[in-house]
């Protein structure tokens, strides 16, 4: 009854982000005419995304597209998409494993997955990196479960637990686990570990850019000359990684790492990249604690000789996130505990395609 693109959408928190999912066929399967019609729902461009559902932060600003199948062994495809908040450019180069800890339940109750009682496992494929990751999402009487006793830092109250684990993350964007060939760099004077692990990333100890990596989000967030610094640094890791210019990308993401000082194994400040995360993300998480346990990176150095099975305690701003590192196959898998909640369904509405693309 108006002239808007009405769109079906479920608006999900998974792990410590929220924001829309999508089934792939409710949306073009034009990836530039997709990518007009995120950035009309979220509203980027404007701080406050004020004429989208946006949140105005990088955690609230993700959409996840999921649909059947298109490898072997899974029962799923996800697409994650990070759009801009402050220009009108959606990312659809990292994985984002906070929104990953919804997928399952979402595909679940779109009908992708026929549930089994107690636990169901969804085998999902990432579009983005390629890559499989299990979930068990809880299902008793073959319906989703939400509420639980489960509880993650940086989301309020208990959930459901949600396991996720990730099958052989290794060079998930660039094909290696170091990029640049080495598990240690020098970049501008600086020890960097460039790894590709669940994510893109530059790890260094937070002391080599004169803090202690106990500072707060906003503390972190406030020190303009530190975010470009981080910046810089990030641009040329990007390069030596074979990413090219990495400047209108997510990713690596840079990763301040320190001694623990709440009793876990290493202290973790992480970049999205241009502003400080207010926990951490769970595909982050993989990364940095395979760092941990490959000998000669930053993080192996600053932590101590760790080797498979192995639980790593990462603090982060809002507390801490635990990381369960085995080897199969002789692989490693990496196994995360997060929740999930269904939290509105219905239709989200984007303007015109055309219009969007004259406004351009």
């Amino acid at each position: 009854m108006n002239d808007l693109i009405s769109i079906p959408c479920v608006l999900m928190r998974g792990g410590t982000s929220k924001g829309p999912f999508f089934l792939a066929s409710d949306l073009p399967s034009d990836a530039r005419q997709r990518d007009q019609i995120l950035l009309s729902v979220m509203g980027s461009g404007h701080p406050l995304q004020i004429d989208g559902i946006g949140g105005g932060n990088p955690v609230t600003s993700k959409v996840a597209i999921v649909g059947p199948p298109t490898v072997p062994d899974a029962d799923v495809d996800y697409l994650f998409a990070q759009v801009r908040i402050d220009q009108q450019f959606v990312d659809t180069s990292p994985n984002c494993g906070n929104m990953l800890a919804a997928v399952g339940p979402f595909a679940i109750e779109a009908g992708l997955v026929k549930s089994t009682t107690s636990v169901t496992r969804v085998r999902i494929h990432n579009v983005n990196t390629g890559k499989l990751i299990e979930a068990e999402v809880p299902t008793p009487d073959g319906r989703v479960a939400y509420l639980g006793d489960a509880s993650i830092d940086g989301v309020p109250g208990n959930a459901a637990p949600i396991a996720l684990t990730f099958m052989d993350a290794a060079g998930a964007r660039t094909g290696k686990l170091f990029p640049t060939g080495n598990p240690r760099d020098m970049i501008d004077g600086i020890d960097v570990t460039c790894i590709d692990c669940a994510m893109p990333m530059m790890l260094l100890e937070a002391a080599a850019l004169g803090v202690t990596g106990n500072e707060s989000t906003a503390e972190f967030n406030a020190n303009g000359a530190l975010l470009q610094r981080l910046e810089t640094l990030r641009l040329e890791a990007g390069r030596r990684m074979g990413m090219g210019d990495v400047s209108n990308q997510v990713t690596p993401k840079p990763v301040l790492i320190s001694k623990p000082d709440k009793g876990g194994d290493l202290g973790v400040r992480y970049f999205m990249p241009h502003q400080c995360h207010p926990s951490l993300a769970t595909t982050g998480a993989v990364g940095i604690a395979t760092a941990c346990i490959s000998g000669g990176t930053v993080a192996s150095r600053l932590i101590g000789d760790r080797k498979p099975p192995v639980v790593l305690v990462l603090e982060h701003p809002s507390g801490h996130l635990d990381v369960k590192l085995d080897a199969r196959d002789g692989k490693t898998a990496a196994g995360i505990l997060r929740t999930a909640r269904r939290l509105f369904e219905g239709h989200v509405f984007a303007k015109p395609i055309a219009q969007m693309v004259c406004a351009a």
